[in-house]
């Protein structure tokens, strides 16, 4: 077996559904499971119930194996965050105090205790209702939750982008590595919230990680068959893609994002506008005014929550996250399926 079939059961074709919290809909999951590929919930930002919810609705619509993905919390003492976290969310929320008032909505105070209830769905995955895969983002997960999830017959891996988040993971027990290159569209992995993520792309940074023997996946703007046969011969057993999805008919992407990826006037920017820490999206006017939000996840991301709904609501595309990566303009308004198989090509290609 090869160790894409080892870290992924069942995958026939060597593509990977991104988790992208709001996108990610078990119908998604199912449609890319059933074209021969894995599909990942976002289990970011859902609450335990909700998770619970969907973890349920695509086993009703699947019988093959998927993954969900999880956000590794940050400190929850804000002094762990650099002396000034605390005035530099607040100064920040005086910022988006006019945002607010057109908007018709109320900040919320931030909350520093916030670990997207990792405790809760860690126990819903690894002693009520595992999976095949867990995947972590935004750091590496304590050794002893790795063996938990091991326990529960999950196989764990981590986003890096570096290749010290690369050993720290395989040190941690991963038992694969999500590479993520600075093409990726939504939030970099980077493990620390104030980094300023490198600009290799994940073929530069494949080889710098090889050398820890564990299977590789490649992320980060891939949208072409061309790009997958790429990643393939430099090693990866697998690729993760998520723009190339954001048009299709069973992505959960919203009316008003995906208005957005076919307005020809934007271009791929990276912000911390909309949640604190650096993210590829499209510069419309809200990531390129607050470019500069101070570095602190996830409370810049609760504060700017109900301004991003709001905006969407109102149909006010240039307030909400459109989060894309760089090869965003290849994305096309056509089944899950489709989308797999045309990447999916890219691998005969490679084996020649």
């Amino acid at each position: 077996m090869s160790r894409a079939g080892v870290a992924f059961p069942e995958m026939q074709a060597p593509v990977i559904a991104a988790p992208m919290a709001g996108v990610s809909t078990p119908a998604l999951v199912a449609a890319v499971d059933a074209a021969g590929g894995f599909g990942f919930l976002a289990g970011g930002y859902r609450r335990p119930p909700d998770l619970a919810q969907d973890i349920r609705r695509t086993r009703s619509l699947t019988d093959r194996p998927f993954g969900v993905n999880l956000f590794v919390p940050a400190p929850t003492d804000p002094r762990a965050r650099g002396a000034d976290a605390v005035e530099a969310v607040a100064r920040y929320a005086d910022r988006l105090a006019p945002e607010a008032t057109r908007l018709g909505v109320r900040l919320p105070e931030p909350d520093w205790l916030d670990t997207d209830h990792w405790d809760a769905k860690l126990t819903l995955l690894a002693d009520i209702d595992p999976v095949a895969v867990v995947s972590c983002t935004f750091g590496t997960p304590p050794a002893a939750a790795v063996n938990r999830l091991h326990a529960a017959g999950s196989c764990v891996a981590v986003t890096v982008t570096t290749p010290a988040e690369a050993s720290a993971a395989a040190a941690a027990g991963a038992d694969v590595l999500i590479v993520q290159g600075f093409e990726a569209g939504g939030h970099r992995g980077t493990h620390q919230v104030s980094e300023e993520p490198n600009e290799l792309d994940h073929l530069a940074l494949i080889p710098l990680v090889s050398d820890l023997n564990l299977p590789i996946v490649a992320a980060g703007g891939i949208t072409t068959a061309g790009d997958t046969g790429r990643a393939l011969a430099a090693g990866a057993c697998a690729v993760q893609v998520g723009t190339a999805f954001l048009l299709t008919d069973e992505a959960g992407t919203s009316a008003a994002y995906r208005m957005g990826l076919t307005d020809p006037a934007l271009r791929s920017v990276i912000t911390r506008a909309f949640s604190g820490r650096p993210a590829r999206g499209l510069g419309n006017r809200f990531a390129l005014a607050y470019a500069d939000a101070p570095p602190a996840f996830p409370q810049v991301d609760q504060l700017t929550k109900p301004l991003r709904a709001a905006a969407a609501a109102q149909g006010d595309l240039g307030a909400v996250s459109l989060w894309a990566g760089s090869g965003w303009r290849a994305a096309r308004e056509e089944p899950a399926a489709a989308v797999v198989a045309r990447l999916a090509e890219g691998h005969r290609v490679s084996r020649g």
